[in-house]
């Protein structure tokens, strides 16, 4: 498998990890359960995760109000665009 599309399944995934875990802690602090660290979240955008956590912040309406995500998720998900650039071109 070429390096990109690695890459490409590895966002896929994680992606799909972030948005499942916006959802989760979502209705965690609606049943006013344990949360999921800010920490976790914040970390699982940043590896290669902000998509699906830009796209559940929107659509779950959780964790936008919080400057370290409204602001700390888009720049994550410059730096997965980054990355996956960087492979793509070497």
């Amino acid at each position: 498998m070429n390096p990109l599309r690695l890459a490409a399944l590895l966002t896929a995934l994680m992606s799909l990890a972030a948005f499942a875990a916006f959802g989760a802690d979502k209705r965690f602090a609606a049943k006013k359960m344990r949360r999921i660290p800010e920490r976790t979240l914040l970390l699982l955008c940043l590896l290669m995760g902000a998509s699906g956590g830009l796209l559940a912040m929107g659509l779950f309406r959780h964790k936008t109000r919080k400057p370290k995500f409204r602001f700390g998720v888009p720049v994550c998900l410059a730096l997965n665009i980054a990355v996956l650039v960087i492979i793509a071109v070497i």
